[in-house]
């Protein structure tokens, strides 16, 4: 998993987490209104939930290729 995360690139990443991650952004970005739907417990209709994952799964990317770097051995 290690190596998958390293061949992938920053700028691939920070480009998914802008246009796939907050898309679309009028009235406002869905990862914000399934998020809210999700903490007030109304994240039911699988529609919702299929968006939820897709658009959180860049920015889930970024956590992991984070704690990848962060957890990188030094030489």
């Amino acid at each position: 998993m290690r190596m998958v995360l390293q061949n992938i690139s920053w700028p691939i990443v920070l480009i998914l987490v802008a246009f796939l991650g907050f898309a679309p952004l009028v009235p406002e970005p869905h990862i914000w209104e399934k998020l809210k739907l999700f903490l007030a417990g109304d994240l039911r209709a699988p529609i919702d939930i299929f968006d939820f994952v897709m658009h959180g799964a860049p920015f889930l990317l970024a956590v992991a290729k984070l704690a990848e770097l962060w957890t990188r051995p030094t030489k």
